[in-house]
């Protein structure tokens, strides 16, 4: 079965509730989310989901040198982030979408669908 990352984006700039106007709203958000997850998790889609601490917290790594370069903050400076995901499985970019719209509504956030490389497209890539 095709497994598919489901990218939450927000604001890269939060309040005191993160991307949320206040703490019950917050507080809804989550619940709604934890019973998408739970849905994911009873129909078997699940491979694995969590959110993220602020870009901010982040240290961007390039190991492309000789010395490894470290620097804190995010790799770019974007008005939104990634602030989690679902690394879900579905049987096709459809139902890949849909799951995606129900999270997208649970988090209140944009969600993107990107399907994770499979042998088969990497071998394409590498075909004369």
């Amino acid at each position: 079965m095709p497994t598919y990352m489901l990218s939450v984006f927000s604001p890269t700039e939060r309040g005191e509730f993160g991307p949320y106007p206040s703490r019950e709203a917050m507080l809804e958000a989550f619940a709604d989310t934890g019973a998408f997850n739970d849905k994911l998790e009873r129909e078997g889609h699940l491979v694995f989901a969590d959110g993220l601490e602020p870009a901010a917290t982040a240290t961007t790594v390039d190991g492309s040198g000789e010395t490894p370069m470290f620097t804190d903050g995010p790799y770019l400076e974007t008005k939104e982030c990634l602030g989690g995901f679902w690394v879900i499985e579905a049987s096709d970019l459809d139902e890949a979408l849909a799951l995606a719209a129900e999270g997208s509504r649970a988090c209140r956030g944009k969600v993107e669908v990107r399907p994770f490389q499979t042998s088969e497209s990497v071998a394409a890539l590498l075909e004369p």
